[in-house]
């Protein structure tokens, strides 16, 4: 790291602490019948839709987002285990904590993981793998449970860091090596490039982060609008995004495309799942409430609408959201057209701050 008598500006440190299999080791923790068993949080229902995977269930290559049925036919033996999201919220309760005790500067992005800015800390420690590592013990200590960590001097290099040593572990990406790093990595790894995306560069020629960096700022923008000068940043191991702590979005949103335009309503609704458990996970992080849930469709032509919907009170539950996805979702089949992609977002946001945890100013 630069020291404070360059004059060039210091390297921030950044760590991202992930924690492993959250739901299903927490499932596993709380029932001791179920460890060393291949486990799915989730419903085993014709259109459920796996939160989390057990370790040994990723051993068969079952992961999240992964309908539950196709989940049962890579994995017979898979338990399937009912999401407890209250159980959940209080043990990232207890690691946002042990976060508040290092910085205050702590961004979420859902309940199992955030980002730290460790630049400047609590406890005066200069070199941020030694608070990494010192977290993860604590958190280890106070839950059971373990996590990853990623440490780098940006929030892209500290998300593709943590993923490194999976789980119980931790890497470091220092500036010296960042950009070989990202021209080694392969595209379909990258921290926001999607299946649909990964599936676009590889048409394009574009394998690895290597390939991206031969790429212009103005082929990206052409090709990826917006997100255009963000792969041409990370392509570089440059991302200036900071860590945004105690903030309160106007909206949050999540949406996927399909490699295959959907027509019927049982894939839709299996597309939509992750993605209305994404958006809660996030507001749930943040003590967040929601008032509106609007669905975007995005059909084969390219021409899109939203359904939106408006509550007089912030929706209490998960199965609220659900409910309410599924009756704006209804009234759109038959479709005219096919389903290229699908999204939900939350807003009419309002900061729903904890009682018995009045001393965090963290939004985790």
């Amino acid at each position: 790291m630069i020291t404070g008598e360059d004059n060039r500006e210091r390297p921030r440190k950044i760590v991202h602490v992930d924690m492993d299999a959250f739901y299903a080791s927490v499932e596993q923790r709380d029932n001791p019948e179920l460890r060393g068993l291949p486990v799915a949080v989730g419903s085993p229902a014709a259109r459920g839709v796996v939160a989390a995977a057990s370790y040994e269930a990723r051993r068969f290559g079952v992961h999240s987002a992964m309908p539950s049925v196709t989940a049962q036919r890579k994995c017979p033996d898979l338990i399937f285990v009912k999401p407890r999201f209250d159980v959940y919220k209080a043990v990232s309760l207890q690691i946002r904590t042990i976060f508040a005790e290092y910085t205050p500067m702590s961004e979420p992005l859902s309940l199992d993981e955030a980002y730290l800015d460790v630049t400047e800390n609590l406890k005066g420690m200069e070199i941020a793998t030694e608070i990494a590592e010192e977290i993860r013990a604590r958190i280890k200590a106070a839950t059971g449970l373990t996590a990853s960590a990623g440490i780098s001097y940006n929030k892209f290099l500290a998300k593709m860091a943590s993923d490194q040593n999976k789980p119980d572990g931790q890497f470091v990406i220092t500036p010296k090596n960042g950009p070989a790093f990202v021209e080694r990595l392969p595209i379909k790894k990258f921290h926001g490039v999607g299946p649909a995306t990964a599936e676009k560069m590889h048409r394009l020629g574009i394998e690895t982060g290597a390939d991206l960096k031969e790429k212009t700022l103005d082929f990206l923008v052409e090709h990826f609008g917006k997100s255009g000068p963000y792969f041409y940043g990370i392509a570089r191991g440059i991302d200036d995004r900071q860590v945004k702590p105690d903030r309160v979005r106007k909206s949050v949103g999540a949406e996927d495309t399909f490699a295959e335009d959907i027509q019927s309503y049982e894939p839709a609704r299996e597309g939509l799942q992750p993605l209305v458990e994404k958006v809660w996970g996030y507001c749930e992080a943040n003590e967040i409430g929601a008032k509106t849930v609007t669905l975007k469709v995005k059909y084969a032509d390219f021409t899109q609408i939203t359904r939106s919907k408006t509550f007089p009170t912030t929706l209490p539950a998960i199965a609220d959201l659900e409910e309410m996805v599924d009756l704006l979702l209804v009234p759109l089949f038959p479709p005219r057209k096919g389903m290229r992609l699908l999204g939900v977002s939350l807003s009419s946001l309002e900061r729903r701050r904890s009682e018995t945890t009045p001393q965090l100013r963290l939004a985790l």
